[in-house]
């Protein structure tokens, strides 16, 4: 049997209706509870879409599935698929270590390194904290004296981690660009979080003690996002946004597929090669490109908005060969399809009714 956690959000939605047709055992549970460990005694594995805006999920997470690794129970995300989770500064060295190519970054842990290098680099740098997704809290360093700035800052009080007035104008961005439910659900969200914080508002705190940058790639009018999972990859084109260099969070998206990647085919031949290297059950690559079009990797997540890939078609094996696929954005199923065969589960062929 597979425990999921219960979840309205993430893959969890997914994964249970994918479990229903396919007659696939399975619970529900709840990993906040002190006794999950004990609930999960008659379970093979636990699988978990843990986000790094929940506060609960940040705080237990990765305790609890790394726990259960070391006992011996299948786990997804596992720990090499995770550890490195909204973690910048720890893809920065996983990357170098396994010589991946990647965005030149940089770390300094002294204030005075850090202001030495800024007076001495060449500009522009792309400033980011360690965490955070959707391009919040990147900024673009054209100028020593605001790179020194923000060297003081970090060493200083430090940086919030939660930017909700730059929220506010992204959502405010997106609802004018769709005009739709949704859309004007998130702006209404991001308001009401203005005077309401949010549990991760309270208690994510602020940034510090650190000083991290990225080589600003520039002629980059978009980023490639390429997901592989179970050794299927889809993917999809992000433009940056009207006036900015950020793509990521955008809105603007494309998906692609055979005929319209062209030659950002070779981003996928780079995925592939990482996601060997890095050993992991599911890889979210994000790519630019340099002056010879040269793929490199922005960073790497386990997970994704589900939602956005809704619209991919098809996806690619290692060999680079395309293969349509009308239901393949649901690479959901693909993550418990891997989980089943690593326990010697068995899927029935065909589907089942909605009943377990």
């Amino acid at each position: 049997m597979i425990a999921i956690h219960k979840s309205n959000k993430g893959f969890s939605p997914r994964w249970i209706d994918f479990c229903k047709k396919n007659n696939i055992p399975y619970k529900e549970v709840s990993c906040y509870d002190s006794d999950i460990i004990e609930q999960l005694a008659d379970c093979k594995a636990l699988m978990w879409h843990h986000q790094q805006t929940d506060i609960k999920d940040v705080l237990t997470a990765k305790r609890i599935l790394f726990a259960l690794e070391h006992a011996g129970i299948q786990v997804f995300p596992d720990f090499r698929t995770s550890w490195h989770f909204d973690d910048k500064v720890a893809q920065k060295y996983l990357l170098e270590a396994l010589n991946i190519p990647y965005v030149k970054s940089y770390i300094f842990y002294d204030k005075q390194k850090a202001i030495d290098f800024i007076k001495s680099t060449e500009l522009p740098k792309v400033f980011k904290l360690k965490g955070g997704a959707g391009s919040v809290n990147v900024q673009l360093i054209r100028t020593r004296q605001k790179g020194v700035r923000l060297v003081k800052k970090m060493f200083g009080k430090g940086v919030s981690n939660v930017d909700v007035w730059s929220m506010v104008y992204d959502r405010w961005r997106l609802f004018r660009l769709r005009k739709s439910k949704a859309a004007l659900r998130y702006l209404l969200i991001a308001v009401y979080r203005l005077f309401i914080k949010s549990g991760y508002q309270k208690f994510a705190g602020r940034e510090g003690n650190y000083f991290y940058l990225q080589d600003f790639i520039p002629n980059n009018k978009f980023d490639i996002r390429i997901i592989i999972v179970n050794n299927k990859a889809i993917g999809i084109k992000r433009n940056v946004r009207p006036n900015d260099f950020r793509a990521s969070g955008s809105g603007l998206v494309e998906p692609l597929d055979n005929d319209t990647i062209g030659t950002s085919i070779n981003a996928v031949n780079v995925a592939f090669a990482a996601y060997r290297l890095l050993n992991n059950q599911s890889a979210a690559f994000d790519f630019v490109f340099n002056d010879e079009h040269e793929p490199l990797i922005v960073e790497i997540s386990y997970g994704f908005l589900a939602e956005v890939y809704d619209g991919c078609m098809g996806y690619w094996t290692d060999d680079l060969t395309w293969h349509y696929d009308d239901n393949i954005a649901k690479l959901q199923d693909e993550m418990v399809k891997l989980v089943c065969e690593s326990v010697n589960i068995n899927i029935p062929a065909g589907l089942t009714n909605d009943k377990r």
